[in-house]
């Protein structure tokens, strides 16, 4: 992987050439995707978490969605902190709507995002509940879904059914 700065993924990742955009964002999750102690703080503190989910949104840039979806996965897949610090960018309802995606990639993603969400704890459950994940959770339940989806909706459903009241 290249050597690039925080500073240059933040200002690359707002840029308006698609092409660095994307390579910027990617950067972000190959960063946050590293076996050992990513930098998961640092990037928080950079103020990387709205820009991420701007790109939740681009529905023209199915790969950008995908990209920052990963990225803000691994981000939820911290410390309870760290995965506040997703909830508290209002990431939640924009996975929510990824999982409506036409490209089961980005769908896929935003799945495995809700399921790190959820798992946090009650609070984070009921929250997700409340903004309405069961219903597509279970439209995906099917005979023609890919063993490794099915998977993933599976362990989101579990975390669903885990913790008791807040």
């Amino acid at each position: 992987m290249q050597n690039v700065t925080l500073d240059a993924i933040l200002q690359n990742a707002t840029s308006d050439n698609a092409v660095i955009q994307l390579s910027a964002v990617q950067a972000a999750r190959k960063l946050l995707s590293s076996d050992r102690n990513p930098p998961i703080d640092d990037l928080i503190k950079s103020g990387i978490l709205p820009i991420l989910v701007k790109c939740l949104e681009r529905d023209d840039n199915p790969s950008l969605q995908f990209e920052a979806a990963w990225a803000l996965t691994n981000i939820a897949s911290g410390t309870s902190a760290q995965t506040q610090a997703v909830v508290k960018s209002n990431a939640v309802p924009l996975f929510l709507r990824l999982l409506h995606s036409p490209h089961q990639n980005v769908c896929e993603q935003a799945v495995w995002a809700l399921g790190n969400i959820i798992g946090d704890g009650p609070q984070c459950r009921d929250y997700v509940i409340s903004l309405g994940v069961v219903k597509p959770l279970l439209s995906f339940i099917n005979p023609s879904i890919p063993i490794t989806f099915l998977r993933n909706v599976t362990w989101v459903i579990v975390n669903l059914c885990r913790n008791k009241d807040p």
